[in-house]
């Protein structure tokens, strides 16, 4: 669809000369945008006066300033749409993961061990401290989140994730490994964080899950666009992402623990993103970064979809926080089966 704006100005000297500025402006809904302008006079032997210039040049600046809305909203779209193509390519991966690993689904992160050595895991190009699913999924899917992995456990949430695969568009410097700009469904895809923080007894909160357990891959959220733990926070106390992977002491950074979505509907026993600091008010939910205020969300089936929080089940207070409890909030895309489950209990 095309709209036309069309602006005529027409200047009659004192000499009798008219010059007429004519400016067409094409809009579309799609990237494109064609900007005509043009001026003539009726005696062409004349050079144009300054008064004549200036008009032209106001006339130009004025549709510059009216298409200027238009290319930040094209180039949004844009990256969006980017998003959506790299986000499409993660759920391959996901898939080849689950396929070549005898139908187990990928967790969100290995628990971690008292051994070192037992927290060091394969990443497809080498061994990684803790690697978070993303990561993970590089052993089986054949693309990697880093150029070279480390073994280091101080590389476990600053290290920087080098494939563009895994970058957003939107927000590139969201880079380091804790500090994420995609967050995935730990909480009924793969929780491996130890059942009752007991590493000895070598029980997981929910892992492994098997594939024929997703009963609706239609249905059932894959990962979203993340804000981490700044989503439980009023919109005006959220602060900018920490791309070195540090943990913002108020845990208000945009994209904190991002690797990890929380589903809509939280309770006190289950798990929250930052397991360190437990709480409604310490929640993850996707980032309606996109076109529209829309969240990107890939299901596991493998399409992807732009939804606002409120389409995906989440309830968002007046001030912009999302809610850990509420009578609407509801599990159905997260649960694996279109249920409103509660998430998984840590200690049972």
């Amino acid at each position: 669809m095309v709209s036309y704006l069309r602006v005529q100005l027409v200047l009659s000297a004192r000499l009798g000369r008219t010059l007429t500025v004519k400016g067409t402006c094409a809009m579309k809904s799609e990237p494109g945008l064609h900007i005509s302008v043009s001026a003539h006079r009726s005696h062409r032997a004349d050079a144009f006066t300054l008064v004549e210039l200036l008009v032209v040049v106001a006339v130009i600046a004025m549709l510059v300033a009216i298409l200027l809305p238009a290319l930040h909203s094209t180039r949004h779209s844009a990256q969006s749409v980017k998003s959506l193509g790299n986000m499409r390519q993660i759920a391959v991966g996901w898939m080849v993961y689950a396929n070549e690993s005898d139908n187990m689904i990928v967790p969100g992160q290995p628990g971690r061990y008292p051994q070192n050595e037992k927290n060091l895991y394969d990443v497809g190009n080498g061994r990684h401290y803790r690697p978070r699913w993303f990561a993970l999924m590089g052993s089986k899917a054949g693309f990697f989140a880093y150029n070279n992995p480390s073994t280091d456990i101080a590389d476990e949430h600053r290290y920087p994730v080098d494939n563009e695969i895994f970058r957003c568009p939107v927000v590139p410097e969201w880079i380091s490994t804790r500090n994420f700009p995609y967050g995935y469904n730990y909480q009924f895809l793969g929780n491996a964080r130890f059942l009752n923080d007991d590493p000895a007894a070598g029980k997981f909160v929910n892992f492994p899950v098997r594939v024929h357990e997703i009963q609706n891959f239609t249905g059932t959220v894959m990962f979203a666009s993340c804000m981490g733990t700044a989503a439980g926070k009023p919109e005006k106390l959220r602060t900018p992402n920490r791309p070195d992977g540090s943990r913002d002491p108020a845990l208000c950074a945009m994209g904190g623990h991002g690797y990890a979505l929380d589903p809509p509907r939280l309770i006190p026993e289950g798990d929250f993103a930052d397991p360190q600091n437990p709480g409604m008010q310490h929640r993850s939910a996707p980032d309606p970064r996109y076109a529209g205020g829309k969240a990107n969300v890939v299901f596991c089936d493998g399409h992807c979809d732009p939804m606002t929080l409120e389409e995906m089940g989440y309830v968002v207070d007046d001030d912009g926080s999302v809610a850990g409890t509420h009578e609407d909030a509801t599990n159905q895309l997260f649960s694996g089966d279109s249920t409103d489950k509660d998430v998984p209990k840590v200690n049972r």
